[in-house]
């Protein structure tokens, strides 16, 4: 069997429908391709669901760029589409002098980054605040909020649908290859092979982003990033939810450290950390507690031993080249690989659910030059 569409999109995580959503609504003929049952079960379904605000990020990044523009589109659109979320706020806690000399470098960085709302806080500022956390100093992000993720991915979805998108799950990509004008896409579904040719390609598979592109026919090595997979767990709070924020403490070299989240219910959670890993794995490791106990007394003192439980674990899809940590989201298009039509995205971890509808409206133009 074989059809022809005018835009494949790999992959059905949050990246995927955002994209596949923009170009069906702005006339493109979109077919979804995904290897799951179902959308968004991967990466997408396994953060902390956090609306950042863009704080972090290399000045000029397109983390840094992506993230406030992304922030903005995506408060917008669940207030348009009736999509819950919650602007909860959140606090940056410094526990020692030099991590209050460090919230001065933060700070700086937001404002490069267009985020101009942080507020210093004082050791009498958080204790009014959130009475349960104890800190020298903080930061307050105004802007920083969470988001129901199912149901943005869902509205999404729906969107390009109802502009003549579809979807096919247990779907895999086997092999993409160029012609002058088309590409041909080799799809397995249920063991049967299925030809389909297409004008636009878009890699959104997630963590199976690279593996796709070295499925490509023509595109050259060195656009192909190598991935390394680091898991982060997350631990639930059996007791009542100690704080109306979220709470970050200071970032870690590997991360942003062990946090408080809040989720749509109210619930707390902790985490992520840092695990390194060789393949994809969802397992908590309920022993991984024990250094979460200890983070989180830093700023909490009062939390409770056995009082958490594991939750849940994702994995960031990070990439390397040459061997060595990349640490910005890539979109290549044809400028980079010289294949009309193609864009292949890398590396779209954290804030990646925040930036998705950021990201979708750069391919949206980068296909349209």
């Amino acid at each position: 069997m074989s059809s022809d569409v005018q835009t494949i999109v790999v992959g059905a995580g949050v990246i995927g429908l955002a994209i596949a959503s923009n170009l069906a609504q702005a006339g493109h003929d979109v077919l979804i391709i995904e290897s799951k049952h179902l959308f968004g079960s991967e990466t997408s379904a396994r953060n902390s669901e956090v609306i950042h605000a863009g704080i972090y990020y290399e000045k000029n990044s397109l983390k840094a760029q992506l993230c406030t523009r992304g922030k903005k589109l995506l408060y917008q659109y669940c207030e348009q589409h009736a999509v819950p979320f919650k602007r909860l706020e959140k606090i940056i806690v410094a526990c020692s002098e030099q991590q209050v000399e460090e919230l001065h470098g933060i700070r700086m960085r937001a404002q490069q980054n267009g985020v101009d709302d942080l507020q210093l806080l004082s050791e009498t500022d958080i204790a009014q605040l959130e009475p349960a956390i104890k800190a020298k100093a903080g930061l307050l992000s105004p802007s920083t909020g969470i988001v129901d993720s199912h149901a943005f991915m869902l509205s999404l979805l729906g969107k390009a649908e109802q502009h003549g998108a579809m979807i096919a799950y247990n779907s895999f990509v086997q092999s993409i290859t160029p012609t002058e004008e088309k590409f041909g896409v080799r799809v397995i579904i249920d063991d049967d092979a299925t030809h389909i040719s297409c004008e636009n390609l878009i890699n959104a598979a997630g963590h199976g982003a690279c593996a796709l592109a070295e499925a490509t026919t023509g595109l050259a090595s060195d656009c192909i990033p190598t991935p390394r997979f680091y898991k982060g767990n997350y631990f639930r709070l059996q007791d009542k939810t100690p704080v109306s924020r979220l709470i970050y403490p200071v970032p870690e070299p590997d991360g942003l450290g062990v946090h408080i989240t809040i989720d749509m219910a109210g619930q707390s959670r902790f985490g992520p950390d840092v695990q390194p890993q060789d393949e994809l794995n969802y397992h908590v490791d309920e022993t991984r507690s024990a250094h979460f106990y200890n983070a989180i007394r830093r700023y909490w003192p009062a939390v409770k031993d056995d009082s958490l439980v594991p939750d849940y674990a994702g994995v960031r899809p990070k990439i390397e080249f040459n061997g060595k940590p990349y640490n910005d989201f890539i979109i290549q298009t044809q400028q980079t690989h010289n294949i009309k039509g193609l864009v292949n995205l890398f590396g779209i971890e954290s804030p990646g659910l925040t930036a998705s509808l950021a990201i979708a409206e750069l391919v949206h133009h980068r296909l349209s030059c």
